[in-house]
């Protein structure tokens, strides 16, 4: 893993990557993911794909979410403050563009419209987590409206998606997704002792957003739950 960060961290230095814009951040950021994936010898099946320059409404089963989501199409994340200044991590994550949010101010969210509309005009996703939180992937919490506000001004599409996890050597519950109280460095090391994991990424059908954030929402966490239930009926 050490490897890694240090190869991709060069690369992006020796690209000259503080002048990338969206776009170039994001194709970066998904070779990472994929070589970490490998590592873990997780694989990803996706079912379906977003239009470019959609925002993702997901489900949200701990940082894994992340590495599987930037491994299949070119994704800005919005992630809250504080993992900015987490050592090492907090450095990728800036360089691959990640936005970030105090949760606890109203006037974030405005903050950083630009910064979604920069993402969207250059067809990169963004993938917002509406839980507010992250859990063991058994229910889908209700979604809050305020990250969506920027969808509903600028009418930008989004679409709805739900993973699930398999592993062989485990529980998925308790070694893949990362959730409440758990210790982030014990989780990873636990994790990559596992032979192998799957994760299943199935996308719904982009919705326009209408005028209402919290209709939209609810709209979404039912779209969500669907998918879930389809899945768990294969």
């Amino acid at each position: 893993m050490a490897a890694i960060f240090a190869f991709m961290g060069l690369g992006y230095v020796l690209q000259r990557g503080d002048a990338w814009d969206a776009h170039r951040r994001a194709l970066w950021q998904m070779r990472f993911a994929k070589r970490l994936l490998r590592m873990l010898r997780l694989e990803v099946v996706a079912k379906g794909m977003p239009p470019e320059g959609s925002f993702i409404a997901a489900n949200h089963q701990g940082y894994v979410d992340i590495l599987v989501m930037a491994s299949i199409t070119p994704q800005v994340f919005l992630s809250k403050k504080s993992v900015g200044d987490w050592a090492v991590i907090g450095r990728f994550v800036k360089m691959a563009g990640t936005l970030f949010i105090d949760r606890s101010r109203r006037s974030e969210v405005s903050k950083q419209e630009e910064g979604f509309a920069q993402a969207i005009e250059q067809k990169v996703g963004m993938t917002v987590y509406l839980e507010g939180t992250s859990t063991d992937g058994s229910e889908v919490l209700p979604f809050k409206s305020s990250l969506l506000q920027p969808v509903v001004t600028n009418q930008w599409g989004v679409t709805p998606a739900f993973i699930q996890y398999e592993c062989e050597g485990g529980d998925p519950a308790l070694d893949v997704c990362w959730w409440e109280e758990m210790t982030f460095g014990k989780h990873l090391l636990k994790m990559m002792t596992l032979k192998s994991i799957k994760a299943t990424i199935v996308f719904g059908e982009s919705r326009i957003p209408g005028d209402d954030r919290k209709a939209l929402a609810k709209a979404l966490h039912g779209d969500v739950i669907a998918l879930k239930s389809e899945l768990e009926r294969q």
